[in-house]
């Protein structure tokens, strides 16, 4: 399954047993977790709705954060990449991992970030590749 900003999966499992797989999968390419937001706690607690189980994982490979950034300092609103694990109404498991060639599309003719943009997307593909 594929979207115009990112890469997913069906992925066998259960929401909560897909969240360390994903974790563990993303560690053996080189990125941690920066952030968690479990958005269905924060909307409930916010705004008292109810919403199906979904975590967005913000994940930072640390070389190619440091390469973006010092040939684009406004790379850092694009940063970190966004994986997001969740429950389909069908209570089956999806993982979603952002397309690190949006990052192309908005910073345009820099070249330096093409080369990092690439080796960002053959790792997280290979994550994706690996649930």
């Amino acid at each position: 399954m594929s979207q115009a900003y990112g890469m997913s999966k069906k992925i066998s499992g259960s929401y909560e047993e897909a969240i360390p797989k994903v974790t563990e999968a993303l560690k053996k390419e080189g990125f941690g977790i920066l952030t968690e937001i479990n958005v269905k706690e924060t909307l409930k607690k916010k705004i008292d709705k109810d919403f199906r189980k979904y975590i967005i994982l913000g994940a930072c490979n640390p070389n190619l954060a440091f390469q973006a950034l010092s040939s684009e300092t406004e790379m850092g609103l694009l940063l970190p990449c966004n994986v997001i694990v969740y429950e389909t109404d069908g209570h089956e498991t999806m993982v979603s991992i952002q397309d690190p060639d949006i990052f192309l599309n908005i910073v345009g003719d820099n070249k330096k970030i093409q080369p990092i943009a690439k080796e960002a997307k053959e790792r997280l593909s290979r994550v994706i590749a690996a649930l």
